[in-house]
């Protein structure tokens, strides 16, 4: 299609929703303008301002440069569909951004006429990403790869047997499995941000648990720090023992047969490092260390392969040691791979041994198989130092699953293989006392060994006082807890304040010395990480949202919870006091998170599911009418005001306490609803912001309860919408609440009768039930204990509202102490006596207790006037006659001039004046008895009377008027067609 083409379809468009369009020919000028740009240097031009012009505006784009028309008019017409379906001029520059959560300095979208600032020039060069082999791979590997495997794997097999060995690696190696499978997938599912597991776990089970396991994720790498450094002095310390200030010595008495049969005792000496060396080389290795840490991650990336070379080159030393051995120089016990010698390491031998591990009958410490796997669980962790990479990687969703998976299953392997290697190799007094048999049987020499455990260990303690205090920054930069604010660091800037706080937890753990009581509180912490990433990934999976769509298929739900469970179980089985002290310490954050943290809606799993459980109660529930035994009020509280509120002040400030009298121990839900009269396209922005204040609102009066704003042109029609539309199925509300106009006399508010009738004749069609409050600037409040007594006047059957409306009040700590009577109006005074009968028997049936009281009002036609009416009453009643006759009279000669019917609030009407009369005196009659025996009640509670047909709204008002009449506190209620107590059980 060529020029012309293009400016012929975009004249044959037809417009939509009465907007034109006309295309844009080739000497039109561009939208976006940038200023003018002096010559200079590179540094003085770097940072320019974009302006986004007004529609009306026509600016030259100088930053195009000479060019055709053609070119112009193809810029013109693309620029001009863009334009046509709401495109942003600038969506190719920064849309794509703001999509995958990045910072950006400037909107994607400006309005009209708004300056911002972009950044012109080259663009800065980030640093070289990482595949899934350096990236990943390696760094689990050389975390997997530890001081365990050196100095403790083959005192495990000694002390576990072979055949212990391999259930011990297998276990522990399909917990990290599983946890890696979790991993994968929700690594694959999105773009990933600093923080590692803490950021995967915060966003997939909410901020709350997220900070809750991340903190003990980091005392964990804090920990294990220490663990790496005491791994690092005791090798040294075993490799040049006069390197030592103190030496302890443990004798080591064992039994062995001669060959006539006689027992004789054998003393063997062993050297051990002593626990100050342990703790003054620990203390002077972490310093040395956080001085490198502070020098920054550069120089610590340039010294990794240091740390990865000693591992692979000491591992194939080691094998080709184990198949060579034994040598010349070889202790006795070490006899080679031998069948025999297999066979006799088959079964465990679990004893006392010292706090090194050497035997000793007298020991403080008994080991078993629970034992051994919190010992040697930390040998299989490290996984996670792929996904704490993320950043570096080049492609995240690829390299962390197959980098991590690859590092478990390889290790697993070796794991493996080392215990059938190890238990054919020596005797299992020689696994057990030699504390480094891996060094001994090492080929070439023992050195290569001391050398490759050192700088490893040293290497993984770098990484962990490098990874730990980032990840402490991570959690104080989503600013959940205002205490973690003094380690928030800038992009890019480095967390010195943090990893002074790491390197002070490592140095109190290196002062403890022992590093077979720190591991299991490192397993620990892993393990608690571990299960949170297992639990995520089960929620995520199990709940399958329209957004969880991990690029890694080979995940389960199955798996996920048996990860979880494995973790668990792992956790119980090494110390079921670490386990409590554990879970205890990550409850308290979590606490703590929940009572001091900010609030922070990350779209975590557990909304997800609230809002599956949601769905599946609605359905369950279905759309049929629900049991008078399981019927709950959900009041629909209509927030909008007779008259005006202070400013800022979205509802009466009383309606929540009534809507929280509603609720039996705060249980229910209650809809708080108010009405902006205007257009919507005009007053959403303002609907929004209302809606904020009102849900500000309903938390600060705590109460259960949603906010919803509805624009309407006026407010009955609003109301007519909400009424018609608002819940669903079983969730509909069933009660209307509202405050009682009493001002709208005073204030002449003439809209107000005709509002307040089409209002209730909504609810009475809609099957909603109506409770109107009278005197609400009286309620009492939540510790205003009221004294005295609750009064219905039942005078129609209302299905039972009234009556649990007392009920409810009376479960409340304000109205706890009143009473209820039950007035009930019988017309003649034969029927009292009988009417009293029913109503006692039907409430005690109900399980209410109540006095019951029958007032006898005789009907219209037979009444005769006593005169024992209340002197503010028949006031009440004359000036009511008065103005309806006025009304009347007005809208006659109305009429007459107009030579139209009697009209009222824009329909026909149709006056029986004896009728309004009769209403008239019936509610003369009803307030005269209310403020007879009812003057002193706490509340009392009537029946609303039904507006009556073609009469008009300012009649109505004024029977409501007479009806409150001096009552200063009251509840106009009524009913709908159904029962809401039962009086079965």
């Amino acid at each position: 299609m060529d020029n012309g083409e293009i400016e012929s379809a975009d004249e044959e468009m037809p417009s939509r929703g009465g907007r034109q369009y006309r295309p844009v020919v080739s000497h039109e000028q561009s939208i976006v303008q940038m200023t003018s740009m002096e010559s200079g240097p590179p540094t003085e031009i770097a940072k320019q301002k974009i302006r986004i012009p007004s529609q009306s505006e026509n600016v030259p784009n100088p930053m195009e440069g000479p060019s055709n028309g053609h070119d112009e008019l193809n810029s013109s017409q693309r620029e001009s569909k863009l334009e046509l379906f709401g495109f942003d001029s600038l969506v190719n520059k920064l849309g794509l951004k703001s999509m995958t959560g990045e910072q950006i300095a400037t909107p994607s979208s400006p309005r009209d006429g708004e300056d911002i600032s972009i950044t012109i020039g080259s663009p800065k060069v980030a640093g070289p990403k990482l595949g899934t082999m350096m990236g990943v791979f390696v760094p689990c590997l050389q975390n997997i790869l530890g001081i365990i495997y050196y100095i403790r794997f083959s005192w495990i097999v000694g002390m576990a047997g072979i055949g212990e060995s391999l259930l011990l690696v297998a276990f522990c190696g399909s917990c990290t499995f599983l946890t890696g499978i979790s991993l994968s997938a929700i690594a694959t599912n999105g773009a990933m941000k600093g923080g590692g597991p803490y950021y995967l776990i915060g966003r997939a089970l909410g901020p709350e648990v997220g900070v809750s396991i991340g903190l003990c994720f980091f005392l964990g790498n804090a920990v294990a720090g220490a663990m790496y450094v005491l791994g690092a002095v005791e090798t040294f310390l075993d490799a040049v023992p006069s390197a030592g200030f103190f030496t302890d010595s443990v004798i080591l008495v064992t039994n062995s047969t001669a060959t006539n049969g006689t027992i004789s005792e054998v003393t063997t000496i062993v050297y051990t490092p002593s626990l100050h060396d342990l703790q003054v080389y620990g203390i002077i290795v972490t310093i040395l260390l956080c001085f490198i840490v502070f020098g920054g991650v550069k120089i610590i990336n340039r010294v990794a392969p240091a740390f990865l070379i000693p591992v692979l080159f000491s591992l194939f030393c080691i094998f080709i040691g184990v198949f060579s051995a034994p040598r010349s120089n070889a202790s006795s016990g070490i006899t080679g791979l031998r069948s025999q010698t297999f066979k006799d390491n088959w079964s465990s031998a679990y004893q006392r041994t010292t706090n090194a591990g050497i035997p000793d009958a007298e020991g403080p410490i008994y080991w078993n198989f629970n034992a051994l796997v919190g010992l040697f669980f930390p040998a299989v962790t490290g996984i996670m130092a792929g996904s704490n990479r993320s950043a570096s990687l080049k492609d995240t969703q690829r390299s962390i699953p197959v980098g991590t998976l690859a590092a478990t299953l390889t290790t697993s392997f070796l794991y493996l293989i080392s215990v059938l290697l190890f238990g054919a190799l020596a005797t299992r007094e020689e696994l057990l006392t030699n504390r480094l048999l891996t060094a001994e049987v090492a080929w070439p020499l023992p050195a290569i060994i001391y050398l490759g455990i050192v700088l490893s260990t040293l290497g993984a303690a770098l990484q962990t006082l490098t990874g730990a205090p980032r990840l402490l920054s991570a959690i104080a930069n989503d600013d959940i807890l205002p205490v973690l604010n003094y380690f928030k660091v800038t992009e890019g800037g480095e967390p010195h304040l943090a990893t002074l706080f790491t390197a002070f937890i490592c140095i109190v753990c290196v002062v403890i010395g022992n590093l077979d009581l720190i591991t299991p509180t490192i397993t620990m912490f892993f393990l608690l990480c571990y299960a949170g990433v297992n639990l995520s990934c089960f929620l995520l999976d199990l709940l399958d949202a329209p957004s969880w769509r991990p690029r890694w298929k080979f995940h389960h739900w199955i798996l996920s919870l048996l990860g979880a469970l494995i973790c668990v179980v792992i956790m119980f089985l090494i110390s079921w006091s670490f386990t409590v002290v554990s879970l205890a310490l990550a409850s308290l954050i979590y606490y703590y998170v929940i009572i001091k943290g900010k609030a922070g809606d990350w779209g975590d799993g557990f909304k997800s599911a609230y809002f599956q459980l949601a769905l599946r109660s609605l359905r369950s529930l279905g759309a049929n009418q629900v049991h008078p035994k399981n019927w709950y009020p959900i009041p629909l509280i209509f927030c909008r005001p007779w008259g005006k509120l202070p400013e800022n002040v979205p509802c009466h400030p009383k309606l929540a306490d009534f809507a929280n009298c509603m609720k039996k121990k705060g249980r229910g839900m209650s809809i708080f609803v108010s009405i902006i009269d205007g257009d919507y396209h005009e007053l959403a922005e303002d609907a929004k912001t209302a809606c904020r204040q009102l849900s500000t609102y309903i938390d600060y009066k705590r109460c259960e309860g949603v906010a919803e704003i509805v624009v309407a042109p006026t407010m009955s029609d609003g109301f007519r919408g909400i009424v018609q539309t608002m819940g669903l199925g079983n969730l509909k509300p069933n009660i209307v609440v509202m405050r009682y106009p009493e001002i709208w006399r005073r204030e002449n508010l003439t809209q107000i009768p005709s509002t307040f009738v089409s209002i209730i004749n909504d609810c009475i069609i809609a099957n909603k039930a109506v409770v109107i409050v009278k005197g609400l600037d009286e309620w009492p409040g939540e510790y205003q204990r009221q004294f005295g007594t609750i009064d219905l006047y039942w005078i129609v059957r209302d299905g039972g509202l009234m009556l649990l409306l007392s009920q409810l009040l009376l479960t409340k700590e304000s109205f706890e102490s009143c009473k209820i009577q039950v007035f009930c109006i019988a017309e003649e005074d034969t029927e009292a006596e009988e009417l009293k009968a029913d109503v006692k028997k039907f409430l005690y049936d109900l399980r209410m207790q109540a006095e019951v009281i029958v007032v006898t009002m005789k009907s219209w036609e037979s009444h005769v006037d006593t005169g024992v009416q209340q002197d503010d009453s028949v006031e009440a009643f004359t000036g009511a006659q008065r103005r309806i006759a006025s009304y009347l009279a007005d809208m006659k000669e109305t009429a007459r001039k107009e030579g139209k019917p009697l009209m009222a609030d824009g329909k026909q009407v149709v006056v029986n004046e004896q009728q309004v009369d009769k209403f008239l005196y019936t509610t003369l009659k009803l307030n005269s008895t209310v403020l007879r025996y009812s003057r002193m009640a706490a509340v009392v509670l009537v029946s609303l009377p039904p507006p009556p047909l073609n009469h008009p709204a300012y009649f109505y008002m004024e029977y409501m008027d007479l009806l409150v009449e001096n009552v200063p506190r009251m509840l106009i209620v009524r009913g709908y067609r159904r029962d809401v107590v039962t009086l079965f059980t």
